[in-house]
C-alpha cells in the first residue's frame, strides 16, 4: 500500500467517524429540539450528513454514480427544507407565549379575593373602518 492509499484510507475512517457523531447528535437535536424551527434545522443538517457518507462512499469505492445520487439528495433535501419553512410561516412562526409567573403572597398573609391572572393573550383589536376613495 503506498503512501498515498494510507492517507486516504485514514481519512476516510477518521470523516466517517466524525460522521457518525454529528449523525448521532442531530438526531438527538431532532427528536429532543424544543421548538420547531431547531428540528426543520436538524433535518437539513441530516440531509447534509448523509450526502457526506454517500460521497466518502464513493471516494472509498470509485464508483462515481453515488456523487449523483448525492447531488440529487441534495436538490430534495433543500426543498424539503423550503417546505418546511414554509409550513412554519403559514403556521404563524411564532412560539407560544410564555408562562406568566404566579401572583406573589407574602408567607403568613392569607389574599381575600385574588386578581384574575393574566392569560397571556392579546385582546382583540377592533377593525379599522374602511378607507373612503378620494372624489376628483
Amino acid at each position: 500500500m503506498t503512501p498515498a492509499a494510507m492517507i486516504l484510507s485514514s481519512a476516510i475512517w477518521i470523516a466517517l467517524v466524525v460522521l457518525g457523531l454529528a449523525f448521532l447528535l442531530t438526531v438527538r437535536r431532532v427528536v429532543i429540539g424544543p421548538t420547531l424551527p431547531d428540528r426543520v434545522v436538524a433535518l437539513d443538517m441530516l440531509v447534509g450528513i448523509v450526502i457526506g457518507f454517500i460521497a466518502l462512499i464513493a471516494i472509498r469505492t470509485g464508483f462515481t454514480l453515488y456523487i449523483d445520487i448525492a447531488i440529487s439528495l441534495g436538490l430534495v433535501g433543500f426543498l424539503a427544507t423550503v417546505a418546511f419553512a414554509r409550513f412554519i410561516l403559514a403556521r404563524g412562526g411564532r412560539a407560544p407565549a410564555p408562562p406568566q409567573p404566579a401572583d406573589f403572597v407574602p408567607a403568613g398573609l392569607v389574599p381575600t379575593a385574588q386578581s384574575p391572572k393574566p392569560s397571556g393573550k392579546r385582546k382583540a383589536e377592533p377593525p379599522a373602518p374602511p378607507r373612503r376613495k378620494k372624489s376628483r
